[in-house]
């Protein structure tokens, strides 16, 4: 039988990672994986997660399993920070599911089961794990101009203008914030012409939404979610707890359908409950449970809110920090993109050789499209990077 089994494509970040560990030298500097790092290159346990886990271990008294659909009270907890009041409950269908990972899996999966002729339609680029999930599916796949490597911003007329391929009853996958991997976000009134554009081809929005929090505040970044949840009848919302909470290893997440009515919300539920029980069963419970508990607890939310603003100044602060020494270097304002983009990542639109180039000269490792995690950054390395990519000729 596994004779029969043939080598699968290698995970690029992963083979990134495996590569940078094995780097002798000691001012190597890893911007490839996408977690967030603090200035001493560690990735902390957040002190609201301590506290509700401490919490949770005096008072859990059992380990039986939650439902398919995972805790009802996370469900509640987790619409209320994506969607606010934006839609009525009862247009609600969700489920947990392990990770961010599990919440695209699943919308996929619902999507096959509803409609398998629909094409998915992707922005370019996108994250990598969106058109693998898709191609192991065997679903339809397409994709639409997003990013302009010359202006290093949103290329939005070729946009717009690929949208207009798109097929009624086609699903349209759109980053709710951060875009991943290249940083660059639609405007308001961009997002509002997006959702014009969808609606008028009669298609259906799915939602990424994984870096609320660390754009441009929790309500902030929400805004184009909410937006787009309510100018449809049919929507999907994948939603991950990984980075604004810091639990990675935990596989946090949920899967939201918003449906016409409360009868057709009922039946997503019953179906997206199916399919849980087909992938994993239940799903898991504690980093639902260490979120849930945050979330319903006044002083615990205003600590967690603390310090993910926290975090996300310190991003800020340090894409300044990188675009003042650019210009340093430069003398130019070519630069100054990297101020613009929001969340993780930037991404700086040169070529897979000088990124080779940058990381043997230099020992920096970043994604070889140029996407770069500036979370892994400090206020030391800045400079390294700075001189790296001017020397490169970026």
């Amino acid at each position: 039988m596994f004779e029969k089994l043939y080598q699968q494509p290698a995970d690029k970040i992963l083979a990134l990672m495996a590569q940078f560990r094995a780097d002798p030298r000691d001012e190597k500097v890893d911007l490839g994986v996408g977690v967030y790092k603090d200035a001493s290159g560690n990735t902390p346990v957040m002190r609201a997660v301590k506290e509700a886990e401490r919490r949770i271990l005096a008072n859990q008294s059992t380990k039986s399993y939650v439902g398919l659909a995972g805790d009802p009270a996370f469900s509640d907890v987790m619409i209320k920070l994506v969607l606010g009041d934006t839609i009525t409950h009862d247009r609600i269908a969700a489920v947990a599911t392990p990770g961010g990972t599990g919440a695209i899996r699943q919308a996929l999966e619902l999507i096959k089961l509803a409609d398998p002729t629909a094409t998915i339609w992707l922005s370019n680029p996108t994250w990598p794990n969106h058109p693998s999930i898709i191609k192991y599916l065997d679903m339809p796949m397409g994709t639409y101009r997003y990013f302009d490597n010359d202006t290093r911003g949103v290329d939005f007329d070729g946009m717009i203008e690929d949208l207009g391929a798109v097929a009624a009853g086609d699903v349209v996958l759109l980053h709710g914030c951060c875009h991943n991997p290249t940083g660059a976000n639609l405007t308001e009134d961009q997002m509002a012409q997006v959702i014009a554009k969808v609606n008028a081809q009669s298609a259906i929005p799915l939602v990424d939404i994984a870096y609320q929090g660390f754009g441009d505040g929790l309500d902030e970044d929400a805004q184009a979610t909410r937006a787009i949840a309510a100018g449809f009848e049919n929507c999907l919302i994948a939603t991950s707890c990984s980075k604004n909470f810091g639990i990675y290893r935990e596989r946090t997440g949920i899967l939201m359908a918003i449906a016409k009515d409360a009868d057709q919300a009922a039946l997503a539920q019953q179906n997206m409950s199916f399919l849980n029980r087909q992938n994993f069963s239940f799903p898991p419970d504690h980093g639902a449970r260490v979120v849930t508990t945050i979330l319903q607890d006044a002083e615990l939310r205003l600590d967690w809110e603390a310090e993910l603003e926290e975090t996300r100044n310190s991003m800020l602060a340090l894409r300044q920090q990188l675009v003042d020494e650019l210009k340093r270097l430069t003398n130019s304002d070519r630069f100054d993109f990297l101020a613009h983009h929001r969340g993780m990542f930037s991404r700086l639109g040169t070529t897979p050789e000088l990124v080779e180039k940058i990381r043997v000269d230099h020992g920096i490792y970043m994604v070889g499209d140029s996407r770069m995690n500036i979370a892994g950054l400090n206020e030391k390395s800045v400079p390294v990077l700075a001189k790296a990519i001017v020397e490169a000729g970026v």
